[in-house]
């Protein structure tokens, strides 16, 4: 592996995330208001519990040997859209990550730009919640490095992760792919954006060009065919409120394992 950053920035992620919401990472069952109350205060204790205990605990790491021989793709294997149809038959060279929301400095990033950061290359586990797990190499740049290059303003708390890939087609853009984060995560020396996997760029069906990995949470969060990432101090008011796809349609959005 490579690149060591800053264990200060990862502090400041920990201070600033030290608020955020929930834990888990199962689908929910049928619950009363007063079910929901008490998860909820429950999975509230019980991140904050990982957090405190866990500190800055790093994912297992493996070793080559450990690969695994298949690696099954988790979600959407090729997003039905256009525009994705265009830039993958272009190679992605008209691909750009945009950077911005809470943040001093806007960015509009190439594959080939990213690429220029400092790297990081991991031998991780992939945990699905459906109850599958593989082993992966991922190669990339620390979302850290990403954020500190656009430089956070005041009150910056969470990141959200806009992607490329529509799951069901509303008007109101709900169906759109999202995740997000809170900084403590964004700021996790594991959390990358991972553009190879396997010592190859990133397959179309694993989220190429680029998708974020979180180590230390379940294959959900981990979103897939980044578009966009904006900095906010909220997500309340994002599409159905809970921050992500499927944290809006019952998942858990602290999905720590």
């Amino acid at each position: 592996m490579t690149t060591n950053f800053s264990r200060r920035r990862f502090l400041t992620g920990l201070a600033a995330g030290g608020g955020a919401l929930a834990l888990a990472g199962c689908d929910r069952l049928t619950q009363t208001p007063a079910v929901d109350t008490l998860l909820g205060n429950t999975e509230q204790l019980t991140m904050r519990a990982q957090r405190v205990l866990g500190g800055g605990r790093l994912a297992r790491e493996y070793t080559e040997a450990d690969l695994s021989p298949v690696f099954r793709a988790n979600g959407t294997q090729m997003p039905d859209s256009a525009e994705y149809a265009h830039l993958l038959e272009r190679g992605f060279v008209d691909w750009r990550l945009q950077v911005d929301g809470l943040v001093q400095r806007p960015q509009s990033l190439s594959l080939a730009d990213l690429k220029r950061f400092p790297s990081r290359t991991q031998i991780t586990r992939h945990d699905c919640v459906e109850g599958w797990s593989a082993i992966g190499k991922w190669h990339g740049v620390p979302l850290g490095l990403v954020l500190d290059a656009a430089g956070l303003k005041p009150g910056a708390r969470y990141v959200v992760l806009h992607c490329a890939d529509e799951l069901e087609q509303t008007l109101d853009g709900s169906g759109r792919y999202y995740e997000s984060i809170d900084l403590l995560d964004a700021y996790h020396p594991q959390t990358i954006l991972a553009y190879g996997m396997n010592g190859k760029n990133l397959p179309v069906a694993h989220g190429a060009p680029l998708r974020l990995r979180v180590e230390r949470q379940l294959g959900y969060k981990h979103a897939k065919y980044l578009m966009r990432i904006e900095v906010v101090d909220a997500f309340d008011a994002l599409f159905g409120g809970k921050g992500g796809y499927w944290e809006d349609r019952g998942y858990e959005w602290y999905a720590g394992i």
